[in-house]
């Protein structure tokens, strides 16, 4: 994954979501079990990636759980940032990316993670453009967000084993820098 001639690449890991308005951004993040859920509004030019781990609920999170790793909370994140930016709801289209699962002696989280991910986008009205979400492996994932375009590299199992051992990591909080929170 070589970045083109005046492409920029803006990586989201783990617990993170970006939005952005410029042509020359290609946001990138690999994936195991996590789900990475790409929207972009195409008539505002504006777009944004994150990455969960776990689709959570609203429960999980009222019991005091790391809200950075739920998916409910981060496709808030997403969508309240996109239309921060200018986006507008009836306008959303989304392709979500990952859900494999990685480690077969373990619950299959990723599928839980996929499903997750479908049903808030049809509960949301916004549209589900397209996805490459289950399997074995693990995926390396590049989005353009101001035009949609999307591409993915399927990773070799110890490529995958390395993004299921970062997806296990437990986050660490740094201190916040301007109203923010920034997890390891």
């Amino acid at each position: 994954m070589t970045t083109a001639p005046g492409e920029r690449r803006v990586h989201v890991i783990q617990g993170e979501y970006k939005v952005c308005s410029e042509p020359d951004v290609v946001m990138t993040t690999i994936l195991g079990s996590c789900i990475a859920a790409c929207m972009r509004d195409p008539v505002a030019g504006v777009g944004g990636m994150n990455h969960f781990l776990l689709p959570g609920s609203m429960d999980a999170l009222a019991a005091g759980g790391d809200a950075t790793r739920y998916g409910v909370h981060l496709m808030e994140l997403l969508i309240n940032g996109l239309l921060k930016r200018g986006a507008r709801r009836e306008r959303l289209e989304a392709k979500i990316f990952g859900g494999a699962r990685t480690i077969a002696s373990f619950s299959n989280v990723g599928e839980q993670n996929t499903r997750f991910a479908r049903q808030f986008l049809a509960d949301e009205g916004i549209r589900l453009m397209g996805e490459s979400t289950g399997g074995e492996h693990g995926r390396k994932v590049e989005y353009w967000p101001t035009t949609g375009r999307a591409r993915q590299y399927a990773l070799t199992g110890m490529e995958t084993q390395r993004a299921v051992a970062l997806e296990q990591r437990p986050a660490r909080i740094v201190k916040p820098v301007e109203n923010a929170i920034e997890f390891f």
